[in-house]
């Protein structure tokens, strides 16, 4: 289909401005944690994967860590299989871990690559088991309620968190021109599996991978103050402000804790940004503004 004058025109304004972003992002490694809404909707799905090929295209290097929840709950209710969270995190017996491994490191992981392929990519979908990537260990929860002497040590199945990464495996696919999906799915030493937080697999990715940038997709419009007012700039100081003054809480502490923690370990920027917008991952790339929070190191950065 031919444009006429006034379209090609726009087009090309469009590539020329991103042209000073391309430059800057040439053969870096950007981390982008997908999940939210971004991993249900059929449109958003698209172009998620449009926008990693595209990046992969101009020469940057994008490793892409997917979640699943729902779609585990979901096979979890089909099969009967009851199961139950505690501080947000779910629950997990020998039989839902095997439920979990067929759904991230199966359905949903070749779901995304099947997508990333047939947009013109090369994608390769791994999860952290392959070639020892992801070591973990046995997370454990403690409550306490005022009438116990001590807190109570909760036993949650096969729930990891990551001990140490691999990068070979990475590397390699880097190196040959792929582009990596990774299911958080890590082994212990002694070889049991691990359901880990996509969150956190993506921060300590970025970090041992040196990486420019991290993105955690989410299902809001980025971090808000008290007011509701999305904070599209801050440090990781401000963090710090932000949740001893109530800020930030509940559900959110943890996403922005493990962008935080990334950014404090080297990599350069974390962005918090809303899933729901089409073709938020280029929009936060090539654009100043973004569609969500940025954190750095930067204290000069003030919350806008």
């Amino acid at each position: 289909m031919s444009l006429d004058r006034e379209a090609a025109s726009n087009v090309a304004n469009v590539l020329t401005k991103a042209l000073p972003y391309i430059q800057r992002f040439t053969g870096k490694t950007i981390v982008v944690k997908f999940g939210g809404n971004a991993m249900i909707d059929d449109e958003l799905k698209e172009q998620f994967a449009r926008d990693v090929v595209l990046m992969k295209l101009v020469g940057m290097n994008p490793v892409v860590v997917h979640g699943g929840g729902p779609q585990i709950g979901e096979l979890l209710d089909k099969l009967n299989i009851k199961s139950h969270f505690i501080d947000g995190m779910r629950v997990t017996d020998s039989q839902t871990m095997d439920i979990v491994e067929m759904v991230l490191g199966g359905s949903v992981n070749k779901e995304i690559v099947n997508l990333l392929n047939h947009n013109g990519g090369k994608a390769v979908g791994i999860t952290g088991k392959d070639g020892n990537m992801i070591r973990a260990r046995k997370m454990t929860v403690t409550q306490q309620s005022p009438e116990m002497k001590a807190p109570e040590i909760i036993d949650i199945g096969h729930v990891g968190e990551v001990s140490q990464i691999d990068t070979s495996v990475l590397e390699m696919l880097i190196n040959s021109n792929f582009i990596p999906v990774i299911a958080p799915i890590g082994v212990g030493k002694d070889g049991s599996s691990y359901n880990i937080n996509a969150d956190l697999v993506a921060g300590k990715i970025a970090e041992v991978m040196k990486a420019e940038k991290l993105m955690l997709l989410t299902n809001v419009a980025g971090l808000q103050d008290k007011n509701g007012k999305v904070l599209t700039g801050i440090s990781t100081q401000q963090v710090d402000e932000l949740i001893n003054d109530g800020t930030i809480y509940g559900g959110m502490l943890p996403k922005i804790r493990c962008a935080q923690d990334a950014v404090k370990c080297g990599v350069t920027s974390a962005h918090i940004i809303d899933g729901r917008v089409p073709h938020a991952v280029l929009l936060e790339i090539f654009t100043d503004e973004g569609v969500g929070t940025l954190i750095t190191n930067r204290n000069a950065l003030a919350a806008q």
